[in-house]
């Protein structure tokens, strides 16, 4: 079978930002003009984790008290995929390295994600991400 990554990736779902501060963050980016589209808590990490959004961008900003506070220090981008399963099955067979042994799941949206992250060349996270 082809290791076509194109037929699973659909675009960008997210990138995330970490904070130290979670209210100075949303009001930043709501003066932008972006909303908060969802508010929770990932119960992994016990962190509290906002959604914002303007047009086709989303944030993903998650208060874990490890920012780095630099200039170029996103943690992630997150490619939305259609069969998480079938890429990550793929992302084993092209040798990418992984930084999960496995689907993970969180209970955000609906019916929540399964997600996993690889790092790309440049030694960034790219995390492809299914909503449920």
């Amino acid at each position: 079978m082809e290791n076509n990554f194109r037929k699973w990736i659909t675009g960008l779902q997210h990138i995330g930002v970490p904070t130290d501060d979670m209210e100075k963050t949303i009001d930043f980016y709501k003066v932008l003009g972006f909303q908060t589209v969802l508010r929770t808590v990932n119960p992994e990490a016990g962190e509290e984790v906002t959604f914002l959004r303007l047009g086709d961008v989303t944030i993903e900003s998650y208060e874990n008290k490890q920012a780095a506070m630099v200039p170029g220090a996103l943690d992630h981008i997150a490619l939305n995929v259609t069969d998480i399963e079938e890429v990550f099955r793929m992302a084993k067979e092209k040798g990418f390295p992984m930084l999960d042994t496995k689907i993970r799941f969180l209970p955000f949206w609906e019916n929540g994600v399964k997600f996993f992250t690889v790092l790309e060349p440049n030694k960034e996270k790219v995390e492809f991400s299914q909503y449920l």
